[in-house]
């Protein structure tokens, strides 16, 4: 029997940027059934890639025994005994260029993503800005597959189905008789986020509607307690941050009728799990390339360009610009709560 092509892939951060790996994963096996793919990132990220079929992981150390030219040097020989027949480098970083140059002299089949930097550069600065939209990044990731020789039909993915949900998961979460939505409201940057007192205008409109389940997504103790004063006084808002293992939260993802998200990585983690995912932008702008894979661009609420024609100032929202501070309260709660609106079933679950 034919033995299958082996590709290593390399993503190693960040979390939005892996979640999108999936779905193009699960395309490239799907629809090359002779290929096997080991994943090569931190070993935070193994859960995104646990049970789809011709998929390994492999847990990279950056920071620990893979740091540093030398801690890369004892990657690559960790990685070939792997025998693979090509890398794929969805980073694109220096560390992940010299693993897949290592690979190349030793006459393996290589390919990198293209990022854009230039064509990123003219979408953010502030003058002479080419206000068009980029090739989305899992459409990117799709290319580098092509250049291995396995293309990929990203319009025929199949995503993963919603998981079992453990006893110990409906503990936090009570049975299901609602629509659940999930409300991820905060972005490593603080330019991604939409104002306190906005979300809860939107959780507030929320709640009047019939049947809704509220789930609130963070991490750390300072977003704690910023979703524990969301949740106040609702019974039907519950916070999940600190309560489940990082694999719990994607269970209770997968099974979502909505996640409302900024432009951070639970949105991309929906929406590898085909839920509807409704996102908020700010600083950044879905033109990037980063809109959460596979949604409607209805779903993409930005912030009023022609009040803040700067925008998007950034590719990832760490840019501050002076007088761009309340971009995001162009953004109107009753709008969102609308989109939202759309999705939920007020009839009998």
């Amino acid at each position: 029997m034919r033995r299958k092509k082996h590709i290593l892939v390399i993503r190693l951060s960040a979390m939005g940027d892996v979640a999108m790996v999936v779905p193009v994963l699960r395309a490239l096996t799907e629809q090359h059934k002779k290929v096997k793919v080991t994943v090569i990132s931190r070993a935070f990220f193994k859960p995104f890639f646990n049970g789809i079929p011709n998929i390994d992981f492999f847990a990279a150390e950056p920071n620990g025994k893979h740091k540093g030219f030398l801690g890369l040097l004892k990657l690559y020989s960790e990685l070939k005994k792997l025998h693979v027949y090509g890398v794929a480098d969805l980073h694109n970083v220096l560390r992940s260029r010299i693993i897949t140059t290592l690979f190349r002299l030793k006459g393996k089949k290589t390919a990198t993503v293209d990022k854009a930097r230039s064509q990123r550069a003219a979408l953010t600065r502030p003058d002479n800005k080419v206000f068009e939209p980029l090739v989305p990044i899992t459409e990117r990731y799709a290319d580098v597959f092509e250049m291995l020789g396995y293309p990929i039909d990203l319009k025929k993915v199949k995503f993963i189905e919603k998981q079992s949900l453990t006893d110990d998961i409906i503990a936090t979460t009570g049975t299901r008789t609602e629509n659940w939505v999930g409300i991820a409201p905060f972005a490593k940057h603080r330019a991604k986020i939409y104002p306190k007192d906005l979300m809860q205008e939107v959780i507030n409109q929320l709640l009047v509607k019939p049947k809704i389940k509220i789930f609130l997504f963070g991490a750390g103790r300072s977003e704690i307690k910023k979703l524990e004063g969301f949740a106040e006084g609702h019974d039907n808002v519950i916070v999940i941050a600190g309560k489940m293992s990082f694999k719990q939260e994607l269970q209770l993802i997968s099974n979502l009728d909505i996640m409302l998200s900024m432009d951070s990585g639970n949105a991309h983690i929906a929406a590898m799990y085909g839920v509807n995912v409704i996102t908020l932008w700010g600083a950044t702008h879905p033109y990037a390339g980063f809109a959460p894979f596979n949604q409607p661009e209805k779903n993409q609420l930005v912030a009023d360009r022609e009040q803040y024609p700067k925008l998007p100032t950034s590719i990832y929202g760490n840019k501050k610009v002076e007088g761009y501070e309340n971009a995001m309260r162009t953004i109107k709660p009753n709008d969102v709560v609308t989109i939202v609106d759309s999705y939920l079933n007020h009839n009998n679950l």
